[in-house]
């Protein structure tokens, strides 16, 4: 195992169950207490998962996940005790893996910190519906050769709907297999990011690629 783990989290006690767990369990956890320093740290290593508190001194964790994702794509989860469904929707689409609320119970939290490390499959497998075209090696999406800039859970969702093309999806199923974990909450998640990419692709380029189905959720047509 021996994956090195960042855990960037400002409460002693909080940040000490953690480190001890993941020890135990046959990770390298590396600990910080304070947002600046995390982030040159993240910076500055490769880690191959970052535990990121968003109330953090010096720099809080939001701005921290954005800075890091201007020069790295290491997995971040995100842990906090805000549970509204904005925060959340925030933190996913500034590049978050994962996000976890407080109070939390450790074994999920291990359970996510393996989900997370799974490496994704690579390569250069082509998805195409009509003028759209996705690499999902390269993760890049374009439109008629035009470049479609989409967040990474913008772009993990046009996905995982190609790849399901012709089936109707449910939020829920949507969900667990688009975030990777169980969402406690309102599913007008899922309608959100489907409005995102109804707006980067279907308003900009004139086609029509999602159908809503009432009742039942979304499907690729």
């Amino acid at each position: 195992m021996n994956e090195a783990i960042l855990i960037i989290e400002d409460d002693p006690g909080i940040q000490r169950i953690i480190a001890l767990e993941l020890l135990h369990n046959g990770y390298k956890p590396a600990l910080c207490a304070d947002g600046r320093e995390g982030l040159k740290l993240a910076l500055d290593n490769n880690y191959d998962l970052i535990i990121l508190d968003i109330m953090l001194p010096t720099l809080n964790g939001v701005e921290v996940l954005r800075r890091l994702r201007a020069d790295k794509s290491t997995p971040v989860i995100i842990l906090t005790a805000r549970d509204r469904i904005m925060d959340k929707v925030s933190g996913l689409d500034l590049g978050a893996s994962d996000y976890m609320t407080k109070p939390f119970a450790i074994e999920e939290l291990l359970a996510r910190v393996r989900a997370n490390l799974r490496k994704p499959v690579t390569g250069n497998t082509m998805l195409s519906h009509g003028r759209l075209k996705v690499d999902v090696g390269a993760r890049a999406a374009a439109v008629d050769d035009t470049s479609v800039e989409l967040t990474k859970k913008e772009f993990d969702l046009l996905v995982y709907l190609l790849q399901n093309k012709g089936k109707v999806l449910g939020r829920e199923l949507i969900v667990e297999s688009v975030w990777g974990f169980e969402f406690y909450g309102n599913t007008n998640l899922v309608d959100v990011y489907i409005r995102y990419l109804r707006a980067k692709i279907e308003d900009v380029f004139g086609i029509k690629i999602i159908k809503t189905v009432r009742g039942s959720g979304y499907m690729i047509v």
